[in-house]
């Protein structure tokens, strides 16, 4: 069995199943952000401050970003691979992909635990 080192999964089956949990976690944070914003009348840097620095929603917003890379990743890659058909340019496409996807994480990172 031949095994591809640039999808996220081991196989299509992951893949779609990456996919829609990703999906899934995107529309709760989504579901939630609303409603907070919604229900947050006076809506002040205090109030959005507090929110962010509570521990709960630092894990939330990083699984939630780290999902979003996933998604995004999987769906690059599907595009990459269907519609680039020169190799050298789909992996230097996929390499500055993979490393901006990097740099967001760790601003991310440092964003959300800087609250």
């Amino acid at each position: 069995m031949v095994t591809n080192a640039a999808s996220f999964g081991r196989s299509g089956v992951h893949d779609f199943i990456l996919l829609r949990a990703s999906a899934v976690i995107l529309a709760c944070y989504t579901i939630f952000m609303v409603g907070f914003i919604a229900c947050s009348s006076p809506l002040t840097f205090e109030v959005w401050q507090g929110l962010f620095s509570t521990l709960p929603m630092k894990v939330f917003t990083l699984v939630t970003l780290i999902a979003l890379l996933i998604h995004a990743w999987i769906g690059i890659w599907q595009v990459l691979t269907d519609y680039v058909k020169s190799t050298a340019l789909r992996g230097v496409l996929q390499f500055t992909f993979v490393v901006t996807a990097l740099s967001y994480l760790a601003a991310g990172i440092v964003i959300v635990w800087g609250v």
